[in-house]
């Protein structure tokens, strides 16, 4: 995950400030000097991380540290303001969508960074919403460029304008007036990208700007490549203008310099960021809970979020009736598996989870959940409602059936008992813990 090792780092620098009681100039000009390094190995660009530094040291040798009775605690408070500011203050930046007529978006960005599949999870975002998305194919180079628009538009449910080779800002320009004419709302237009920048690239884009007017000029930035990302925008700003940057690969990057240094370079915020390979893989840039995250404190409010965006409502007060009735089952246990695997995965949660990212991922052995599903599936319908009649013989099949061990099954059916005696602590109130849990009680079932 983003800024995993970065995380790592702070967590030693601010257990050393809290053994220290009291802190001196010397302990802070020390923490700081270790933060710095810290930010330059998460590829954070060498500027923004001094000038950081400078800013966290000068307000922690004031009077809101020296005086304090939690020192430490105050400068993880001032590192969390300054990270959070750094990164573009408390509140995420919102697209400017008009309310009446056509909005349009420019992907740009070198190829390779995600610009189609991310014009497509944009098309899905806003199509949620509401929305009547367009997408449009104005990479006329790369081979099978327009297919793939095509294959991951029709997976969002939304509709492609194409004319093949024309040229893009006449096939911009033509798909405006397709737009109007079918009440497309959102255009988002799909550029073509180089191995590296050059002059064609740069010409190509400041020719669709002036045949359409593009209200946003979305810089598609791969999180992985580090400072690179940071040069790249900074070029594609100064040559073509860009209004936001969407952060792509965020969930593979153990570093994510890129979103610390991309706002300090160009003064351009960060919209959103790519969370996986799905479509709905997309999140708006939170620069609060991102902080949070890197400290260790978790993002509660993301989790929540994420909980009852893939949590049927229904089927939450269903659960919560079978737990009122102490009737959770098997079953049940299957439900909350899929909701996790919903939610990205154990290791996803982890990070949203305050002193998550001190857990070790491979504590909680996600590939053993298929292994149990497995188990689950091969118990007759009887057996997932009643798990006490399961005995030797029963258990013997049902490892047999699914290619497990005995072990393997007796284990399970620890785990649902565990998960069981923790729901009968809900009874006095399931809808709200249902609500709590989010999916998670197969996780917690799990550890």
């Amino acid at each position: 995950m983003a800024f995993e090792s970065l995380s790592e780092r702070l967590s030693g620098v601010f257990k050393k400030l809290r053994g220290k009681g009291k802190l001196n100039e010397a302990d802070i000009k020390a923490a700081m000097r270790e933060v710095r390094m810290a930010l330059l190995e998460a590829d954070v660009n060498y500027k923004v991380a001094k000038d950081f530094c400078a800013q966290v040291s000068e307000r922690a040798m004031g009077q809101e540290v020296m005086e304090s009775l939690t020192p430490a605690q105050q400068v993880v408070k001032i590192v969390n303001e300054e990270l959070t500011r750094l990164m573009g203050g408390d509140d995420p930046q919102p697209l400017h969508i008009k309310n009446k007529g056509q909005t349009v978006l420019m992907m740009c960005g070198l190829q390779g960074n995600g610009k189609t599949t991310h014009a497509a999870k944009l098309g899905k975002y806003y199509r949620a919403q509401g929305r009547r998305p367009l997408l449009v194919a104005c990479d006329i180079y790369r081979p099978a460029a327009i297919d793939q628009l095509r294959i991951v538009g029709q997976q969002a449910g939304v509709p492609v304008f194409e004319l093949g080779t024309e040229k893009p800002e006449t096939i911009a320009a033509r798909a405006m007036a397709f737009a109007r004419d079918h009440g497309n709302d959102i255009v988002i237009l799909d550029t073509a990208g180089r191995l590296q920048i050059d002059d064609t690239l740069m010409d190509e884009l400041v020719r669709i700007k002036q045949a359409v007017e593009v209200d946003e000029t979305l810089l598609v930035v791969d999180a992985m490549a580090g400072q690179e990302a940071v040069n790249v925008a900074r070029t594609f700003n100064e040559k073509v203008g860009i209004s936001g940057v969407i952060l792509t690969k965020t969930d593979g990057d153990t570093r994510g310099g890129a979103a610390l240094s991309v706002l300090a370079v160009t003064g351009k915020p960060i919209y959103f960021q790519g969370t996986g390979e799905k479509l709905e893989d997309l999140e708006p840039f939170y620069p609060a809970r991102m902080s949070s995250r890197i400290l260790g404190m978790g993002d509660v409010l993301s989790l929540i979020e994420k909980a009852q965006s893939v949590q049927d409502e229904k089927a939450a007060e269903q659960t919560a009736r079978r737990l009122m009735e102490n009737k959770f089952d098997l079953n049940d246990m299957l439900d909350q598996f899929a909701q996790i695997k919903k939610m990205g995965g154990a290791a996803a949660l982890l990070n949203m989870l305050p002193g998550g990212s001190q857990i070790d991922p491979d504590s909680i052995d996600e590939k053993a959940l298929p292994h149990i599903e497995a188990i689950i599936y091969s118990m007759t319908p009887e057996e997932r409602a009643k798990p006490a009649i399961i005995n030797p013989k029963r258990k013997r099949r049902i490892a047999a059936g699914s290619g497990q061990t005995v072990e393997a099954v007796n284990k399970l059916l620890r785990q649902y008992e565990m998960m069981q005696k923790m729901m009968k602590k809900a009874k006095r109130n399931p809808k709200g813990f249902m609500r709590s849990l989010g999916g998670l009680g197969g996780l917690r079932g799990m550890r």
